[in-house]
């Protein structure tokens, strides 16, 4: 999976880091960054997609199910994207990121592989490795 994540990040020009997480904030693949920072990113991914499922309750007929998330930060911006059963993607990106290249990427990344990008769902017991 390293090179469609190194295409993703080489695609889009101030890409910093990549990263493919499961829904309980799991690493399951990085591109650009050491894995300590992709193992807080994350985590820090996992509480965000469960916030934003939340906000997406409020929304009347919809399924709660949070499709992407952008945040602008001093320097840059972040990316939180589904990407499959229980697994989503991740980009850090720095400031002046074509937004729009970013988000288009992403969504072809996740149509090209969103099956390959699935989390199977842990079971009591099991060891992550």
């Amino acid at each position: 999976m390293d090179w469609m994540l190194r295409d993703l990040a080489d695609s889009v020009p101030l890409t910093r880091h990549v990263v493919v997480l499961s829904v309980d904030g799991l690493r399951m693949a990085q591109y650009g960054a050491d894995i300590d920072t992709a193992d807080r990113l994350a985590a820090a991914c996992a509480g965000l997609q469960s916030l934003s499922a939340a906000v997406a309750q409020e929304f009347p007929g919809g399924s709660g199910r949070m499709r992407m998330v952008v945040i602008e930060v001093d320097g840059g911006f972040f990316y939180l994207m589904a990407a499959g059963l229980n697994a989503y993607l991740a980009v850090l990106a720095d400031a002046g990121v074509d937004a729009g290249l970013m988000g288009l990427r992403m969504r072809d990344l996740v149509a090209r592989i969103g099956a390959h990008l699935s989390s199977r769902p842990r079971t009591e017991g099991q060891r992550v490795r």
